[in-house]
């Protein structure tokens, strides 16, 4: 086996700003996508069929093609459409909120209807309007229960921001590759930033634990 580390480690500065490229990116699709779901999963449940249909169309289109092709059409096909100059940042965050509000409006669908009937009714029959009723006492609950689903969306949103780098981002695995082009050393550059991915996903995760529990301890 002839590994060199030693070669890649000038370069090491150079992955390690790629964390705050992907961080970003993924907290800004999480919220765009979380927010956007919302708003799917109440049309969803709203009693006007073209609402809903809209919704169902919706999720099925980016449930039915591939990430890859979807951040591509927006990348390639936006400056053609409207002569826009995206930028691959841009098209990123995008591409990934309208593909995460597709999967985490079917989530946050489940944890409404998992939420007792018994206190949509008995708001209603207290005359409590429903913007505040859904904001204030349907939603938090079903945040509460679908949080380890959310969390593994964004884990999900994490690991797949790496798709970027295609488009030009630099984030961890373009970086990497950048390396590798320098280098011509390839596994190196790439089992660091396997790590990188590694430690993240890890603490997110034991961060989702700890929140959970605290959460659990309020019942």
């Amino acid at each position: 086996m002839n590994l060199d580390f030693g070669q890649i480690i000038p370069s090491l500065p150079f992955i390690l700003n790629g964390i705050l490229v992907t961080l970003r990116f993924t907290v800004l699709s999480a919220l765009f996508g979380f927010t956007l779901g919302t708003l799917l999963s109440l049309l969803k449940i709203s009693n006007i069929k073209p609402l809903r249909w809209f919704a169902e169309f919706y999720t099925s289109i980016f449930r039915g093609t591939p990430l890859i092709l979807q951040l591509a059409l927006v990348y390639f096909a936006t400056p053609q459409l409207i002569g826009y100059k995206i930028t691959p940042i841009e098209a990123g965050v995008f591409t990934f909120s309208l593909n995460s509000a597709a999967y985490s409006s079917e989530t946050i669908r489940a944890g409404i209807m998992a939420v007792d009937k018994g206190q949509r009714e008995a708001s209603m029959s207290l005359g409590v309007p429903y913007r505040p009723m859904m904001l204030d006492i349907i939603l938090p609950q079903a945040f509460k229960n679908i949080l380890p689903a959310l969390v593994n969306e964004t884990i999900a949103l994490l690991k797949d921001s790496a798709l970027v780098s295609t488009i030009g981002v630099l984030d961890l695995m373009r970086r990497a590759q950048v390396v590798a082009g320098q280098t011509f050393l390839y596994f190196e550059p790439l089992l660091v930033v396997g790590v990188i991915y590694y430690v993240m996903v890890m603490g997110l995760t034991q961060a989702a634990n700890v929140l959970e529990r605290r959460m659990r301890r309020s019942d």
